[in-house]
Parts: structure tokens; C-alpha cells; sequence
């Protein structure tokens, strides 16, 4: 049996040249620094999503890619806002239009907090998932945010 019967396709994804032209569109209308950066920065996000094996579901592909593109600074400026922009986009590209509103929503401070260090990968693997999969976020979810936050003004205070 040939190993590609019976697969059928989960996700859908975009390549480099359509994250470069979203950031553009992004730089244009809102400011900033255009150009990128390191390319490779940006490629490797969008290919390392592709591994079904390391990430196997939305939540696990949606953060890396979030997070990678917000952290390794493809992009010369706008890396968060990209970071927000494609993780919308790829939440609608794989048929999760009905939350793309909350994800924009409640990733606008996230992402902030993730470049200033204060979220880590794994506290913005949850919240994803809780954006995607639930109305409302948890208890610990909440606590966990409130927590990181307090530690980042308590470290900036001392």
C-alpha cells in the first residue's frame, strides 16, 4: 500500500512570499520600518508548522508559528503585529473563521507580552488553545497570565 493513501490533507498553509506581502500591507497602513530582516527567520516557521509530527494540531501549530515570528525578528519592524495578522490568517485559511475575531482580540496585549518576555511558549500554547477551543479562558490560564505579568513589573521595579 502506498504510504500517501487513505492521508488526506488537515491543514492549509501559506508560504514566505505571502507573510512578506501581509507585512507590507501591514507597514503601509500602520507605520513602520519596511523590509525583512533574515528571511530564514521567517521560512523556517512557516516550514517547521508543515511537520505533523512535532506539530500536530492547530493550537501546536498556531503558537510556533505566533511566537516565531514574533520573537526572531524576520521582519526589520511590525514583527508583532505580523505575528497577530498571519495567526489570524492561518486560523482562517484552516476553516476557524469563528474565531478569528477573539484570537485578534485577545492576542493584541499577548504578543506584546510575549516580545517583552513576559509569556513564555508554553503560557502562550495554552492561551491559544483556550482562545481556539473555549469561550472563555480557565481560572489557571487566568491566574498564569496575572502572575507573569506581576513577575515582569516586580523584576522591572527591582
Amino acid at each position: 500500500m502506498n504510504p500517501s493513501e487513505g492521508m488526506s490533507i488537515r491543514f492549509f498553509y501559506f508560504d514566505a512570499a505571502h507573510a512578506i506581502r501581509v507585512h507590507d500591507w501591514i507597514i503601509a497602513n500602520s507605520g513602520g520600518l519596511a523590509g525583512t530582516k533574515d528571511i530564514g527567520q521567517l521560512e523556517s516557521p512557516l516550514e517547521h508548522i508543515q511537520n505533523d509530527l512535532y506539530y500536530p494540531e492547530m493550537e501546536d501549530k498556531l503558537t510556533h508559528l505566533v511566537f516565531s515570528i514574533n520573537k526572531n525578528h524576520a521582519f526589520n519592524d511590525g514583527n508583532k503585529r505580523s505575528s497577530l495578522v498571519l495567526g489570524a490568517y492561518f486560523l482562517e485559511l484552516n476553516g476557524f473563521d469563528h474565531v478569528v475575531k477573539r484570537f485578534v482580540k485577545e492576542m493584541e496585549n499577548i504578543t506584546v507580552w510575549v516580545a517583552d518576555n513576559v509569556i513564555d511558549k508554553d503560557l502562550l500554547h495554552q492561551i491559544i488553545s483556550s482562545v481556539i477551543y473555549e469561550d472563555d479562558y480557565s481560572e489557571a490560564i487566568k491566574l498564569a497570565i496575572v502572575e507573569a505579568v506581576d513577575a515582569a513589573k516586580q523584576f522591572n521595579l527591582g
